[in-house]
């Protein structure tokens, strides 16, 4: 519960642009290319696909974002190792947020999701460097809810990936798009959910002291 409330109270911060509230996660996008040509639409009537597909490989996806800013940036990698996790937020830390003084990241508590995936990466001096720019902060297992970015990972596929996508190079074309008008749009999340909250709908889940 320690942690939940953690998360919970980063979220009641107000704006910072120096010390700005970044939630970070990563999913997988599975590649499928079509058998036969779709037929096309008609009026009444969606683009009808055939049920046969052919695997392309599977895309490997990090999401950051800015909730109060309405700010989001997606990467697209080939993998998902502790090396491209270490690339993702060197890239937040020096290009994404260069002017913040510390970086309020919240993410879930995946293996890779470490400052030892920085020094996996990168020489010591710069990955303590990386490290010490991050304020770390972990939602609870089975807690993943707790992290806006997955929110964000919702939003997209139901809005822009709910269709076959054949290779990367669409994938990030796609992406793009949606990411941009976005952003653009300044479109955040406005989080309702509180530790008072918490503390009353999730009481059960709280130790108790015996009497």
């Amino acid at each position: 519960m320690a942690q939940m409330e953690d998360v919970l109270d980063v979220y009641e911060r107000p704006y910072d642009p120096q010390r700005p509230q970044v939630c970070l996660d990563e999913t997988s996008k599975q590649l499928v290319g079509e058998v036969r040509e779709p037929l096309p639409p008609y009026p009444g009537a969606p683009t009808r696909a055939d049920y046969e597909y052919e695997r392309k490989g599977v895309a490997n996806l990090f999401l950051i974002t800015e909730p109060l800013r309405g700010w989001r940036h997606l990467t697209v990698t080939d993998q998902r190792t502790a090396v491209d996790f270490a690339h993702v937020i060197r890239a937040l830390v020096d290009v994404r947020s260069p002017e913040a003084e510390r970086i309020v990241l919240v993410l879930d508590n995946l293996n890779t999701h470490t400052p030892a995936a920085l020094y996996a990466a990168f020489p010591p001096e710069e990955a303590h460097r990386l490290a010490t720019k991050l304020e770390w902060h972990y939602t609870p297992k089975h807690g993943s809810w707790l992290n806006i970015a997955e929110l964000e990972f919702s939003v997209l596929a139901r809005q822009w990936l709910d269709r076959r996508i054949a290779d990367k190079a669409v994938l990030k074309g796609e992406i793009a798009l949606w990411q941009a008008r976005r952003n653009h749009a300044g479109t955040g999340v406005r989080w309702h959910f509180r530790t008072a909250d918490a503390r009353v709908k999730l009481h059960r889940l709280y130790p108790s002291i015996p009497e």
